[in-house]
C-alpha cells in the first residue's frame, strides 16, 4: 500500500502526523471540508483553499447518482472535474445507508438504493463497485464500504453489523487497485459495545490498511458515549497509520477526540451553519440573524485574517435579513477559516508539548467554562 503517513510529534495520546498523497500532503490533526456532490456549498474551491483547508471529502453515493461515476472519469476525476487540486477522500456511501434508510434495502452482498431524486430507480451497490467508482473518481483515498448504525441499537444487530463491516471490507480490500500517493481505509464500528469495538479494530487490522475509520458514532449518543468508544477503538489501531473520527464535529467534539488520539476529521457543521446564519468564533458561536448585530460595528472575530471578519457584524447582519447570498458565502468561508485555524493551534500546541493547556484555554474562551 502507498499511502505515506509520517508521526511527527505526540503528546500524552494526542498525535501530530503527515499524510503523502499523489496530489499533496496535508498535515494532522485535518478537518476536511465536505465537497459531497464535488463542490463546497457555497465556496470556490480557491476560496476553500484560502481558508487553509488542505483535503476535502466527496461522497460516493451522491455522486454516483449524479453526474455518474463514469463521467467523472471521462473528465480526468474528481481533481480536474471541480478544480480542486489537493488530496480529495472520498465517503463510500456507508452513511446514506442510515441517512436513507427508508430507501436502502440491505442484503447481505451489498446495499439496494431506491433513487432519492426520481424516487424509481433502483441502483445496486456492492463493496466492489464502491471502491471501483471511487477509483473512477480518481480520490486520492477510498472509505470501505460499510453499514452506520444509528444508535441506541441491540447488542444482536451490533454484532451483526460488525461481522457484516469486516467481511466488505475484506472484499473492498481484495479489489482495490494499489497506487503511488493512494490509500484504502477501513472502518470500526460495534456501536456503543466496547468489546464489539475492540474486535472491530484487531480484524480490520489483520486485514490491513492504510488508515482507519472510527464510523457510527456521532449518531445519536452522548459526547460522553462517543469518547469513550473512541478511547476503547484508538489503542487496538497501529500507531503508524492515521485514524479518522467520520462525521464529527463542533470544536469541542474535535478537541476531545484528539485528546483520544484521532488525526482526521470531517464535518458538514461549519458550512452548513454558515449557510443558515451561524457564525463560529473563539467565544462561541453567533446567530447573525439576531437583532443586536443590527448596528454593531466590530468584526466577527478579531483574531481572524478571513474576508468577512474584515467587514462588520452590521453588514454581515444587513446581508442575511436581505437573503443575499453573499452572505452564506462569507459565513461559510469564515467557519471553515475558523476550523482550520483551530487545527493549526491543535497541530502547534502538540508540537509544542501543550495541548492540555490550550484545550483548556480555548474551552474556557468558548464556553465559559473550564472542563
Amino acid at each position: 500500500m502507498s499511502l505515506k503517513f509520517d508521526l511527527i510529534k505526540t503528546d500524552g495520546t494526542a498525535r501530530r502526523g503527515r499524510v503523502h498523497t499523489a496530489h499533496g500532503d496535508f498535515e494532522t490533526p485535518a478537518f476536511m471540508a465536505v465537497g459531497t456532490a464535488a463542490t463546497v456549498k457555497a465556496l470556490t474551491m480557491d476560496q476553500v483553499a484560502a481558508t487553509g483547508t488542505q483535503v476535502i471529502l466527496g461522497n460516493t453515493y451522491h455522486l454516483m447518482m449524479r453526474p455518474g461515476g463514469d463521467l467523472v472519469e471521462q473528465m480526468g476525476g474528481l481533481h480536474r472535474f471541480s478544480g480542486w487540486t489537493g488530496p480529495i477522500l472520498t465517503d463510500s456511501g456507508g452513511f446514506q445507508v442510515m441517512s436513507l434508510s427508508n430507501l436502502v434495502k440491505m442484503r447481505a452482498d451489498g446495499v439496494e438504493f431506491t433513487s432519492h431524486i426520481d424516487g424509481g430507480v433502483k441502483h445496486f451497490m456492492r463493496p466492489e463497485d464502491s471502491v471501483h467508482i471511487q477509483h473512477q473518481l480518481d480520490s486520492n483515498i477510498t472509505m470501505v464500504l460499510d453499514e452506520c448504525l444509528k444508535l441506541p441499537t441491540t447488542r444482536a444487530r451490533a454484532e451483526k453489523n460488525v461481522d457484516m463491516v469486516t467481511e466488505w471490507a475484506r472484499r473492498s480490500k481484495d479489489v482495490f487497485i494499489d497506487r503511488d500517493g493512494y490509500g484504502i481505509f477501513g472502518i470500526v464500528q460495534g456501536a456503543d459495545f466496547p468489546d464489539l469495538r475492540e474486535k472491530s479494530a484487531r480484524e480490520l487490522t489483520e486485514i490491513g490498511f492504510d488508515g482507519y475509520a472510527i464510523g457510527g458514532l456521532a449518531v445519536g449518543e452522548s459526547q460522553e458515549v462517543m469518547f469513550n468508544m473512541i478511547a476503547t477503538t484508538t489503542p487496538h489501531l497501529p500507531t503508524d497509520k492515521p485514524r479518522y473520527l467520520m462525521g464529527v464535529g463542533t470544536p469541542l467534539d474535535i478537541l476531545g477526540a484528539v485528546e483520544r488520539g484521532v488525526d482526521m476529521f470531517d464535518c458538514v457543521m461549519p458550512t452548513r451553519a454558515g449557510r443558515t446564519a451561524q457564525a463560529f468564533t473563539r467565544h462561541g458561536t453567533m446567530n447573525m440573524r439576531n437583532a443586536r448585530f443590527r448596528d454593531d460595528p466590530s468584526p466577527l472575530d478579531g483574531k481572524c485574517g478571513c474576508p468577512a471578519c474584515k467587514l462588520s457584524r452590521a453588514y454581515l447582519h444587513h446581508l442575511i435579513k436581505c437573503n443575499e447570498v453573499l452572505g452564506a458565502t462569507l459565513l461559510t468561508q469564515h467557519n471553515l477559516w475558523f476550523y482550520q485555524d483551530l487545527m493549526r493551534d491543535i497541530r502547534n500546541s502538540i508540537e509544542q508539548g501543550r495541548f492540555a493547556e490550550f484545550k483548556s484555554e480555548f474551552i474556557k474562551k468558548y464556553t465559559g467554562e473550564t472542563k
